[in-house]
């Protein structure tokens, strides 16, 4: 990232200049004239070519209106590409409307419709356009480095081990971990470790690292947790994630977290991959998962009553059941299924459904035709969850799981989804091990056409199971029984 000064300045200059070349642009005979005849929307709209005075009035006027639309976006604060184009493009909006009411006022100037219209269509491609582009990462050695963690030894062999200018760093308020050291007492700053010694710089507590990263430009965060599954790391992720700052740890953590492929193998620290997906494909993405889930909801809509009513009928209890699950960077939702199990049997240990009693009788239905996952496309087309990821384990289950299935975490880096490559594959959290196998392997071939076919196996596997139920057979299901 440029110094604040730098950015502050490129991005100003190159607002007025883009914005002054897409009214020069617009505003041609020839743009004008396409425009009008085959532009949907603006091809209603006659073509006005201003000259002279009217011109120039009409650029400054625009260009000084988008230029202060576009305030919020001249403060370098570090944030994801695609967070940078959606407020642009919102920015560039608000200007549209505000050249729009100026030009219906003020009959001294007008910025024709026609013009206005291409004029905008312009600046929502080519302004995101250069704030992505102003926003580069520096060069090798030139970062501007903060270390957080609660290992002294960790932060000193980091902060040798880096190359760059370290600002400083932040540390949780008491030191805890599996080493047997004492915990010092907590800083009146929140922080708790105290390396000023060594010429380290505290920055607090961890309560002010989104404040730090913001305000002190930080371009890469390193990470020095003694140990790396605790809640303070995935947070710390959760953070840079956000803001689309870079982070590192040191290799001997490299088990821990997902690592970017073009690490090589020499070197103490080791890049953090946070987004696997380019953000084009997590757009896509995205998407399929709005469309998805709404044509689900719509489709199935009047089969939701009837099995509200089954429910009510066949066992006391609410229809709907609510289970707090991990999600992406170890954050929490609640996912909601159609109750499947008698109320308080719930038990954090996974067991087949063929050998647990604490299934209902409609419940067993729901779960081998699949209709009891039904109220997660609500989750899914609210953000919380995916069509396709690693399958959301109950916050209660995931200490068992990860006592059994080493680097558990590591599915905590991507968003869970109601269907996965473990799950067409009929692999539950009943076999742990091979579960994490099974979605270790989507996190590193996660494609939207590897998504695409994962979501017609599941199609086509749930299908043959409501075939086998109508011939009264066993299905075979892969739920598991904490109600999943």
């Amino acid at each position: 990232m440029r110094s604040k000064w730098e950015y502050r300045i490129g991005a100003v200059l190159g607002v007025v200049v883009v914005t002054a070349a897409a009214v020069v642009i617009a505003n041609t005979s020839l743009v004008q004239g396409f425009a009008t005849t085959y532009v949907p929307l603006v091809n209603r709209l006659p073509g006005t070519v201003l000259g002279g005075q009217e011109l120039v009035v009409a650029i400054v006027l625009s260009t000084a209106i988008v230029v202060g639309s576009l305030f919020p976006l001249y403060k370098p604060r570090p944030q994801r590409i695609l967070d940078t184009i959606f407020l642009a493009q919102k920015r560039v909006l608000t200007a549209v409307f505000a050249i729009a009411t100026v030009g219906y006022f003020n009959w001294t100037y007008r910025l024709p419709r026609a013009t206005l219209g291409v004029t905008a269509a312009i600046l929502l491609v080519a302004l995101p356009a250069w704030f992505v582009l102003i926003r580069r990462r520096p060069a090798e050695g030139h970062e501007r480095i903060v270390i957080v963690g609660d290992d002294p030894d960790q932060i000193r062999r980091a902060a040798d081990a880096v190359e760059g200018t370290v600002l400083g760093y932040l540390s949780p308020p008491i030191i805890t971990g599996t080493r047997e050291r004492e915990a010092p007492a907590a800083r009146a700053d929140g922080g708790a470790i105290d390396l000023q010694a060594e010429g380290l710089t505290s920055l607090g507590g961890l309560s002010r690292l989104e404040q730090v990263l913001v305000n002190r430009d930080v371009d890469t965060v390193l990470l020095a947790f003694e140990n790396p599954d605790r809640g303070e790391f995935f947070g710390v992720l959760e953070t840079c994630h956000t803001h689309g700052i870079g982070a590192k740890v040191l290799r001997e953590h490299a088990d821990s977290v997902l690592l970017s492929i073009t690490d090589g193998g020499v070197g103490e620290l080791l890049t953090i991959d946070l987004e696997p997906w380019d953000w084009q494909e997590r757009l896509v993405k995205r998407g399929f998962d709005i469309v998805f889930a709404t044509v689900g909801l719509v489709v199935f809509a009047p089969f939701l009553a009837l099995i509200a009513v089954a429910i009510k009928l066949d066992s006391s209890g609410p229809v709907f059941y609510g289970q707090d699950r991990t999600a992406d960077l170890g954050s929490t939702f609640t996912v909601l299924k159609f109750r499947t199990m008698y109320v308080d049997s719930e038990s954090a240990e996974p067991v087949d459904d063929e050998q647990n009693d604490r299934i209902t009788p409609v419940g067993r239905l729901l779960r081998e035709s699949h209709l009891d996952e039904l109220p997660q496309l609500w989750s899914i087309l609210i953000g919380d969850m995916s069509v396709v990821g690693p399958r959301a384990v109950w916050t209660d289950e995931e200490s068992l799981l990860e006592a059994q299935a080493g680097g558990w975490r590591k599915r905590w880096f991507v968003k869970p989804g109601l269907t996965g490559l473990a799950q067409v594959n009929d692999v539950s959290s009943t076999d742990p091990e091979t579960k994490l196998q099974y979605d270790l392997e989507y996190i590193r071939r996660q494609s939207f056409w590897f998504d695409l076919k994962i979501v017609i196996r599941q199609i086509w596997n749930a299908f043959t199971d409501v075939l086998v139920l109508l011939r009264g057979g066993d299905p075979n299901p892969d739920d598991e029984s904490p109600e999943q």
